[in-house]
């Protein structure tokens, strides 16, 4: 589906995180891991992804109104090395500590869609798949005390002569005593009370956290220190390899899959984790799940089966995994960390490793390196969850581990430390020769003298030495690198600053990190206001301020991305802008509005300490022992912030802050900090207005030139901007109310005017101006609420000569940001002040708006007043309209350089008679649209019968009722009906046209290949695209299969009948049986195609069944070799074929159903998920969405029998007439497929973008289990 993505000219975000404490993440499904501290910033006029996600992660949780989308930019850096097994992606909760965030880094392996706080941040997407490509699949961490004798953090102390450079200048007002501070900002930041911490005989180190969500299941990670930095030169991609043996080679990890747990495995530069989430209990006893879990850690870890037939297997899988990550961003991220890093191993060691070596290496090669690194000493267990008795826990981790490693050799001892100080042993990879060696430790194997087995780990993770970017510490300036390929579309520009970490530790330590963000807060805001015209010089424009502990150093980054032909004038002003704020500073407004924004945040994260997921805290804790900071709950952190903020000054933020600046700001200047690399990654061509593509040209001398023009360029204060403190004054809501004289109208189909079900507590109300609106109070998220408006239409309702007009038109509307009488800047601060996070988008079937607020200092009644003014008083200004259809050609164009989207939409194409609202608009189409005609195309839907308002969140009754009927009861009511829903047919192209296959080839250096197989299935409530309703005949449906349904059927008692039969007759049927359904095809996906026939690393089985459109379809994605790809299609249409002549076996229907219903409960705790069950339950287009379909989801699961699964198996065309495949390949000698498309002579299949699932990130792969 193409969602339009429409965030705003506005930064995608100030990417911060709350105060040393995580918080709940929105979406249970963990993907990434490497975390890092960051301050970010971004500023996105034009950015052209059309799924936006948001990491609400901010302590200013917002960006700018109609913030930008932040997807994957050609050029961007993502700083996160971590090779595994799929993971989980943390997604819209704000959960970091002040000074952890995450970043991503090539080689990370993760998953998941993150959102950005921001006001109107277009999340938009296209069809192929309905999930959200995330891109850096980060995650994040904690922070945990670390002592001399905690051998677990990088180094972080500055070099001898230096440590003076860095001290801040005290400023303080006359008031407060210059001693007593100086002793307050010592003191240390209080620890964590309920972190337990423990160390076996062995050297194995525990963390115990106990921790209530979700109820009833816990976390444990083994994270063993050892990465890709480790490996000698021969070895390259050896600990994958062993993470990929041992953990799927694992029997005692493969007994655990009945119980409901789930289990993945990653690598990074310097550990490699194995992960466990599971119940506490097994299901239908009491029997504890805690030795199980650790045995099979124990067995993955320190005891796995080197198998020369599990070696083979993965080897396969990771050839195949090599090729589909080498996708045009990683090979940018790579370009940057060589570059960045040149100086040691992190620049040459990523975690995939070479293709050559891997296919070369036995199983003793393999099991040596596994001897040298993988023992309890290099190790450390974390175990968070729903723990009573922690000193069972321990007994139960000493009995599983305690003897392991004792009996052939004494544990290892830490050794001294190394240059980059004493608090830690093993976090990090083994330096080249000679360093590593320091640290390593050798121990004979007593049970045979003859053989000697090499003990490594080191007392400083990672143990790379750094060149600092410091003044007086380097002599000559590196040249500006260039990495230009034909894949890329835009011109990006990095320049890196690297320095030591500074722990956070004390008060001082804190007081320093909170400067910092605010001074960065004003940067995303500063550099937006100042470019809003039709053609900005820049796509973006991003400074990243990171602590990695993955990597030892922090590293700010200013990234600048633009259209090639601009990107000269594109640096300059990225470069004055920052000198801009480095010399004229933060104001004094801006200092209270982002300080009092840090402290609600930090207040609401409080308030939420009893709703932290375990995997958040998890991860917190990990980080923070990377980092050596001090972990703190979420009341601590709290605390501390307030404590340190009544100290900060002015002048001292602008002091801190003007530092991280000066390696741009002063750049040439003998007092400047060098910058460790600047880097340019480009395009072999570049496409001018009137003369189409032609080379592009560029050296680093002009680079130079071009930093050094924004270092003349004249600069001027910042003026001070008057931010509203309401959007409608209570003399306004006072008038509005007489005029339209609001109140609550008979529910429909009910004859009451509230009508409540207490089981769920879900409230419907209608409002006398048609819109319904649907209220679940709930107190999980404390004082904190999520709202969203749904309005039928989407691209579906867009007519022959409109092609492209809803997704514009949304796009437009957060480009502009303009409300009545208020200015986008006023419009975006209104939400800073009130912790009002806003999304937009547009999909198939509707145009959505989110807001995220909190109940502190009205901000219910902020959102609802934004909400009010979006629908009444929305500004279209015409500049808005040149950037978002800009953005749409820019996109387009790039489309033939991406093989995932090039293949996806040639699929698209074929199967759906090249109708265009499924895939990007063509150029042609953009040409044709006008400002008004896309006004139109959006807000003719805006009726009220057409929309729908769903709010969850932690409010009274009475509270939620008076802001409904104030704000969104004053809206205009409007008789006007909406253009029906698709009122163009929408069809799937007959099969005598003979597109059932295609294939697409994409010129590139190095080969990959994908390919997508779909068809045709109903949406889900059972209607078809032939116009047929199902429910018709499934009664009457008989199933035959080879005699099971038959004897399962005499086995049901009659209640069991009875609940088969209310099933069928349920309107949720289909959305049951179809998501079962696909569990245990993607079950099958992986076993035949990945696991026992080796010909793919990453296959899924995707449906979209749509709510509002009468169609689905079906989506296979696999990821290849061109020497495979053919024969992994078949593997997989035959997977798909093969349900009735391989039978659909018990077990797999229960593990779907456990799978199902694990994710359901999990995430009935969230806000955000509540909002998901509540859409469309009183549309008119949607008449079988029912409060049923909520209160018995877990019923209706439990209740599905293999005979559904094949009722809705026998949905789905499988046959070759049906079916629809497209094979992409890439490579120096594909064919001439792809290429660059003219915007005058338009094909009707043009390469419009589809963005399918997990693609689009060099980050992102899909989870091996």
């Amino acid at each position: 589906m193409m969602a339009s993505s429409s965030s705003s000219s506005i930064f995608t975000g100030v990417k911060f995180s709350p105060i040393l404490a995580p918080l709940h993440s929105r979406d249970s499904r963990r993907l990434g891991f490497i975390k890092d501290s960051r301050h970010r910033v971004r500023f996105n006029p034009a950015s052209a992804q059309h799924r936006v996600r948001v990491e609400a992660q901010s302590l200013i949780p917002y960006n700018g109104l109609w913030a930008k989308q932040t997807t994957t930019n050609k050029g961007r850096w993502k700083r996160n090395v971590v090779l595994g097994h799929g993971l989980v992606s943390l997604s819209q909760g704000r959960s970091f500590c002040l000074t952890c965030s995450k970043r991503t880094q090539p080689g990370v392996i993760r998953r998941g869609r993150s959102l950005l706080p921001g006001a109107f941040v277009d999340t938009t997407s296209f069809p192929l798949s309905r999930k959200s490509s995330s891109l850096g699949k980060p995650s994040q961490i904690v922070n945990a005390t670390v002592g001399p004798d905690e051998p677990h953090a990088t180094g972080t102390a500055w070099p001898d002569g230096i440590v003076e450079e860095r001290q801040d200048v005290e400023l303080l007002p006359p008031e407060i005593d210059a001693a007593e501070l100086e002793a307050f900002l010592g003191c240390e930041l209080p620890s964590h009370p309920k972190l337990h911490r423990g160390q076996l005989k062995n050297g194995l180190r525990y963390l115990i956290l106990p921790n209530k969500v979700p109820p009833n299941r816990f976390e444990a990670h083994m994270e063993v220190h050892v990465g890709s930095v480790d490996e000698e030169d021969d070895e390259q991609g050896i600990a994958h390899m062993i993470e990929h043996v041992a953990f799927l080679g694992s029997k005692k990890r493969e007994k655990l899959l009945g119980t409901g747990a789930r289990s993945n495995a990653y690598t990074d530069f310097h550990h490699t984790v194995f992960h466990i989430h599971s119940p506490t209990h097994t299901k239908d006893s009491e029997d504890d799940l805690f030795p199980s879990v650790l045995d099979a850690l124990n067995e993955i870890a320190f005891h796995p089966k080197f198998l020369s037939s599990r070696v083979e297997k993965e080897r396969r899988a990771i050839l195949s995994e090599l090729q589909m990550m080498n996708t045009i961003e990683y090979r940018v991220d790579c370009q940057l960390l060589q570059h960045l890093h040149s100086e040691n191993k992190l620049g040459k060691r990523f975690p995939i490793g070479l293709e050559e070596q891997i296919k070369k290496w036995d199983v003793d090669k393999i099991r040596k390196f596994h001897e040298r690194w993988y023992f309890p000493a290099n190790a450390t267990l974390y175990i968070v969850g729903d723990i009573d008795n922690i000193p069972r826990i321990v007994h139960n981790i000493e009995a599983v581990f305690g003897k392991t490693g004792l009996e052939n050799e004494a544990a290892p001892t830490s050794s001294s430390p190394g240059a980059f100080g004493a608090m830690a042993n093993f976090l990090v990879p083994k330096l080249p020769a000679g360093l590593g060696g320091t640290f390593s430790q050798e121990r004979t194997n007593t049970a045979d003298q003859s053989k000697i087995i090499k003990r490594e780990r080191h007392a400083v993770r990672p143990p790379v030495e750094h060149n600092w970017s410091l003044p007086g510490t380097s002599v000559d300036l590196k040249p500006p690198q260039i990495f230009k390929h034909e894949l890329l579309q835009n011109f990006a520009i990095n320049m890196f600053c690297k320095i030591p970490v500074s722990k956070v530790q004390t008060f001082g330590d804190l007081r320093n990190v909170l400067m910092k963000r605010i001074f960065l807060s004003a940067l995303h805001f500063r550099i937006n206001t100042r470019y809003k015209s039709s053609n900005p010089p820049f796509t973006s424009v991003e400074l990243d301020h990171s602590d990695s502990g993955r990597e030892g150093c922090t590293v700010t980054t200013l990234t600048v991305t633009a259209e090639p032909k601009n990107w000269q004038n594109a640096v300059k002003v990225a470069v004055q802008e920052v000198r801009r704020l480095k010399e004229f500073g933060v104001t004094r407004g801006e200092l209270t509005r982002y300080m009092d924004a840090l402290l609600k945040d930090s207040e609401h994260l409080a308030a939420m300490i009893d709703n932290v997921s375990s995997v958040d805290n998890l991860d917190f804790i990990m980080e923070s022992d990377a980092l050596s900071h001090t972990v703190m709950d979420q009341t601590q952190g709290h605390e501390t912030l307030v404590a340190v903020a009544g100290t900060v000054t002015l002048e001292e933020v602008n002091t801190v802050g003007a530092k991280v600046l000066e390696f741009i700001s002063d750049f040439g200047k003998p007092t400047a900090p060098l910058p460790a690399a600047i880097v340019a990654c480009v395009p072999t061509k570049m496409h001018g207005d009137e003369v189409g593509e032609s080379d592009f040209h560029i050296t680093p001398s002009e680079i130079l030139d071009s930093i050094k023009s924004g270092l003349l360029a004249p600069i001027e204060a910042e003026p001070e901007l008057e931010v509203p403190k309401e959007l409608i004054s209570q003399s306004q809501l006072q008038e509005l109310t007489l005029q339209r004289n609001p109140c609550f109208v008979p529910v429909s189909g009910s004859g009451v005017t509230k009508l409540h079900d207490k089981e769920t507590g879900i409230t419907q109300l209608r409002l006398s101006n048609g819109i319904p609106v649907n209220i679940k109070i709930s107190k999980t998220e404390s004082r904190a609420g999520v709202m969203r408006l749904i309005v039928g239409g989407g691209r579906a309702a867009e007519t022959s000569d409109s092609k492209g007009a809803v997704v514009v038109g949304v796009r437009t509307l957060s480009e502009g940001g303009r409300v009545g009488d208020f200015s986008r800047e006023q419009v975006e601060l209104f939400c800073v002040n009130h912790l009002i996070n806003c999304s937009l988008e547009s999909t198939e079937e509707f145009i959505a708006m989110e807001f995220r607020f909190t109940l502190r200092d009205n901000g219910m009644q902020a959102a609802f007043q934004l909400l009010h003014m979006v629908l009444e008083h929305s500004v279209w200004l015409e500049d808005a309209f040149d950037r978002a259809r800009q953005l749409y050609l820019s996109y387009y164009r790039s489309i033939p350089k991406s093989l995932e989207r090039a293949t996806a939409h040639k699929l698209m194409t074929a199967m759906l008679n090249g109708d265009e609202r499924f895939i990007e608009p063509t150029p042609k189409s953009l040409q044709s649209l006008n400002l008004e005609s896309v006004k139109d195309a959006v807000m003719n839907h805006f009726v009220g019968e057409n929309m729908e308002v769903s709010i969850v969140g932690d409010f009274s009754e009475d509270e939620i009722e008076r802001c409904v009927l104030d704000y969104l009861g004053t809206v205009k009511a409007s008789h006007d009906s909406a253009k029906p829903l698709g009122s163009e047919p929408i069809v799937f192209r007959q099969p005598t046209d003979g597109l059932q296959f295609q294939q697409v080839f994409v010129k590139d250096t190095d080969e990959r290949a994908c390919a997508y197989i779909a068809g045709p299935a109903p949406n889900r409530w059972g209607f078809t695209v032939d116009g047929d309703d199902l429910f018709q005949s499934v009664s009457k449906q008989s199933v035959a299969h080879d005699g099971l349904l038959k004897s399962e059927d005499q086995l049901l008692d009659g209640s069991d009948r009875e609940l088969q039969r209310k099933l069928r007759a349920h309107p949720l049927f289909f959305g049951i049986s179809m998501g079962l359904l696909a569990e245990i095809i993607n079950s099958r996906l992986f076993t035949t195609v990945r696991d026992s026939l080796g010909l793919t690393y990453d296959v899924s089985f995707e449906l979209n069944l749509f709510d509002r459109l009468n169609l689905g379809w079906y989506v296979i994605s696999v990821t290849s070799t061109p020497g495979k790809v053919y024969k992994a299609v078949d593997a997989c249409k035959s997977v798909l074929r093969g349900l009735h002549s391989n039978q659909i076996a018990p077990r797999e229907l229960d593990r779907a159903k456990r799978t199902l219903l694990m994710r359901h409960e999990a995430e009935l705790k969230s806000n955000a998920y509540w909002l998901n069950l509540l859409a469309h339950l009183q549309a008119s287009s949607v008449p079988r969405k029912e409060l049923s379909c909520i209160k018995e989801l877990t019923s209706l699961y439990e209740a599905a029998s293999i005979e559904d699964i094949y009722v809705a198996y026998n949905q789905l065309k499988v046959d070759e007439d049906s079916l629809y495949s497209c094979i992409g390949i890439a490579g120096a000698q594909a064919g001439e497929d792809v290429t660059a498309l003219s915007e005058e002579e338009e094909p009707e299949d043009s390469f419009s973008g589809v963005l399918p699932v997990g693609r689009g990130s060099s980050m992102t792969t899909r989870p091996t289990t």
